[in-house]
């Protein structure tokens, strides 16, 4: 009995010393190469005995493992016996070695020969290119066939040779700046730019990597990459029919500053659990520096950790010194090991160093001398790792030193710069450059075919229990598409999803609220009122239809456009929307249209189809929500690269909406669409204009014959202008609707002045102020069209606000800039 009792004892002696290493053990990991930045270990750790040094050696030791926070005892359960069990044997150390000796030499030969360019060195962390590598092996293994790849400047050349497998010459090529020419007025820097290749693991499967662009906003391209994989595992669906969530995986790698302190990451790990946005997991790695240009670890977060971040979801993040390459290796296997069994994501604190400074120009000794005192003392990652293990380096350097010097070499005699990444197949039929006419495409459908669709879409299944406003909703959308009602925007949005997904055509959009939409305009999804079951008409259109995606979003703008501009990178052939609450909101995704929508082809010659929805109009509800910064658009626009757009009544927005999909020229569309004219019988259509042939630039006024003035404007203004015009009983003034914005419509705007000879005056009208809106874009455009006719304009005064906060105030405003509009000049 005593013996039973004492082994009892000792069993929870064992287990309680082992669960206080568990949960608290990596506080105590030694992570630090150069032991500057080491923690303290918490007071639960202070346990004698030998089971406590027993857990102290696996917890303690070169990795620190986080998971005790995860609330699923089975996988808490999975990393503990993987850190309790045996450590695998390296496999292939020589291959390690050899990876370790190209990842150091690569920076040398740069900064020997092109010393004082910018490189953004991975000396110090060098132990990616191995953990990579197996990320890439095990992936491959559990089925993997493509990887996609995000990461910002630092290190990113190296990755490309060493990892994503370009040549040497290629990126040698890029600092010799060959055929600058060949980028005159766009093009980027060398570590901006991606990269594909198809690797060959160490055991003989292939995977193609796609590294993708990336501006120097860092963490901008999180969200980019997971769109792509979700796309790219969309296709590997509809071709093979299978979960496809492990043979595309994403890996992001992050800079720990950036991690800690971007708030992107934290709506990209908002995405993990999410349906519409969850890719089955992504590998995250922190390039740890432990700096951030001059900043220290305490200057940069809060929290002991730069992942700590990461807690907000029930992963494992696996700390590991960035100097134990085998420590190092197999966390990579235990986090992508993870990854493929739970679909979550994961991971890896890769903590070393930064050997030069930010940018291999500046000098860190000024601001970091202790630190950069023992660094310049350091010696090269494998020279460590070739002691460790008694193997010879010095034949694999001699090797790989005469290799990059023949690479050298070859990148002196290159007169073109090379290709870097290559394009899917399904991207050859879409085009980029300049608008031609052989664009432009046919949008209009049947009678009979609106209404086929039209009836489908208001039809729900028997015993479905429909909410009575909604019931009404779709009776009213039955008469519409029976020609009884005239199309509101809902419906004319509706219809032209459906037609386009009945011809094979791929329809995706999100944003918040958009499901139901933010103004009660759309009812996309049906939910029963007995048990919130959910009915999606669009996808029950008829057999072998296109798939039809319409999820709400989470609470972001930057991250959730940066995903469904990923998405539509790599499904060209969908219409990829993406609906701001209101169009203002897009302010807080600034980055993505920045440097991704409007100058991804200019920098990267990188299309997308992706379509903004930003509803515009000023109705009196203060300075956030009336402008959509139409300003801000145009001032982006040049050569071409996006379109821009206010469809001023719901069969505009039915053909533009077609266009979009149907045409060959792939360029990101920015919508402005309305707010109190989606049910306004002004901006209603009849059945019948569903059959025009296409897309009208401008709207004509056709109604007035001999006008003495002819009034231009675009949106909900017009309406109000013929309203106006229609209480003054004029008879005299033509309105013209400006639909395009830009690419602008020079050859139609002709013709419509064209048809008012008489008119001596033009006057462009709009509600924004005069320092925002169209107005400085179109006025120096239109004084050239009307020529000799005068051009004045009307609009509110410059305002360092979008719009009054007051609804009384706005009336007035309103009603002066109609009067004003009619007033001789």
């Amino acid at each position: 009995m005593a013996t039973s009792v004492e082994t009892r004892r000792l069993s929870s002696a064992r287990e309680q010393a082992f669960e206080a290493f568990r949960r608290w053990g990596y506080l105590a990991a030694k992570l630090d190469p150069l032991g500057h930045f080491a923690g303290g270990a918490p007071a639960e750790l202070e346990i004698e005995g030998r089971d406590a040094e027993e857990a102290r050696a696996i917890y303690c030791g070169a990795i620190g493992a986080e998971f005790m926070h995860i609330p699923d005892r089975e996988r808490r359960e999975w990393v503990q016996q993987r850190m309790e069990g045996e450590a695998p044997a390296a496999e292939a150390p020589e291959r390690i070695l050899e990876r370790l000796v190209r990842a150091e030499l690569f920076e040398q030969v740069l900064q020997s020969r092109y010393l004082g360019t910018k490189r953004f060195s991975l000396e110090g962390v060098c132990a990616l290119i191995p953990l990579l590598d197996e990320v890439l092996a095990v992936a491959a293994a559990h089925g993997a066939r493509q990887v996609v790849m995000g990461m910002s400047h630092r290190g990113r050349l190296n990755v490309m040779v060493n990892v994503v497998g370009k040549a040497p010459s290629d990126i040698f090529a890029r600092f010799e700046d060959v055929d600058p020419r060949s980028v005159l007025g766009g093009g980027d820097v060398k570590y901006h730019i991606g990269a594909t290749g198809e690797v060959t693991t160490q055991n003989g499967e292939v995977v193609n990597i796609h590294l993708a662009s990336n501006p120097s906003h860092l963490e901008a391209v999180d969200p980019v990459a997971l769109g792509r994989t979700r796309a790219k595992q969309a296709r590997m669906i509809d071709e093979a029919g299978d979960d496809a969530r492990n043979r595309v995986v994403p890996v992001l790698m992050h800079g720990d500053a950036a991690f800690a302190g971007q708030g992107m990451v934290a709506e990209v790990f908002d995405f993990a659990g999410v349906h519409g946005y969850n890719v089955g997991g992504t590998v995250h790695v922190i390039v740890n520096n432990l700096i951030g240009f001059t900043a220290t670890p305490a200057e940069l977060h809060t929290s002991r950790f730069a992942s700590d971040v990461a807690k907000r979801l029930p992963i494992p993040i696996f700390h590991v010194n960035a100097e134990e390459i085998d420590a190092v290796v197999r966390v990579a296997r235990m986090a992508t090991e993870y990854r493929a069994r739970f679909h979550t994501d994961v991971v890896v604190d890769l903590v070393g160093f930064r050997r030069h400074g930010h940018s291999e120009v500046d000098d860190p000794t000024i601001t970091s001398p202790l630190v950069y005192r023992r660094i310049q003392e350091h010696p090269p990652v494998y020279e460590i790792y070739a002691g460790q293990r008694e193997m010879e380096a010095a034949p694999v350097v001699q090797q790989i030193k005469a290799e990059y010097q023949e690479a050298l070499g070859s990148a002196a005699r290159l007169k073109q710069k090379p290709v870097l990444a290559r394009l899917p197949q399904y991207w050859s039929k879409y085009k980029g450059g300049c608008w031609k006419p052989e664009y432009d495409v046919e949008t209009g459908i049947t009678r009979e075919e609106a209404q086929r669709l039209g009836q489908k879409l208001t039809e729900y299944p028997a015993g479905f229990h429909i909410h009575p406003k909604i019931k009404r909703l779709l009776q009213q959308r039955a008469e519409m598409a029976a020609g009884k009602r005239p199309l509101d925007y809902g419906m004319a949005e509706a219809l032209a999803f459906a037609t386009l997904l009945v011809s094979g055509i791929r329809v995706r959009l999100s944003g918040q609220d958009s499901r139901r939409g933010t103004f009660n305009q759309r009812h996309a999804v049906l939910i029963d009122t007995e048990d919130e079951s959910e009915y999606l008409p669009l996808e029950r259109l008829e057999a072998g239809q296109a798939e039809c995606e319409i999820y709400n979003a989470i609470l972001s703008e930057a991250a959730v456009m940066g995903f469904e501009y990923g998405f539509s990178r790599e499904m060209p052939e969908a219409l990829v929307l993406w609906e701001a609450q209101f169009g203002d909101f897009a302010n807080n995704a600034q980055i993505i249209i920045d440097q991704f929508l409007s100058a991804g082809e200019d920098k990267w010659n990188l299309l997308s189809g992706l379509v903004l929805l930003l509803p515009h109009g000023y109705e009196g509800q203060g300075p956030e929500h009336s402008s959509a910064r139409i300003e801000r658009y145009l001032q982006l626009a040049a050569r071409d690269n996006i379109q821009i757009a206010q469809p001023s009544n719901a069969a505009q927005y039915f053909h533009l909406l077609r266009r979009q999909a149907l045409t060959s020229w792939r360029k990101p569309l920015i919508v402005f669409t309305p707010k109190s004219m989606l049910r306004h019988p002004d901006a209603s259509s009849g059945i019948e204009e569903l059959s025009r042939e296409r897309f009208l630039r401008v709207i004509p006024d056709d109604q007035v014959q001999g006008a003495r003035r002819v009034l231009l404007c675009s949106g909900k203004i017009g309406h109000e202008l013929r309203e106006e015009r229609k209480r003054r009983g004029d008879g005299q003034t033509a309105i013209i609707f400006v639909e395009q914005l830009y690419p602008f419509p020079e050859e139609e705007l002709v013709q419509a002045l064209g048809a008012h000879p008489e008119a001596n005056e033009v006057v462009w009208v709009q509600e924004e102020p005069a320092n925002m809106g169209a107005l400085w874009y179109c006025m120096p455009r239109l004084r050239r069209l009307a020529r000799p006719r005068q051009v004045r304009s009307v609009k509110r005064s410059a305002s360092a606000s979008p719009a009054t906060g007051s609804a009384k105030a706005h009336e007035m405003e309103q009603k002066t800039l109609l009067a004003l509009a009619f007033a001789t000049g």
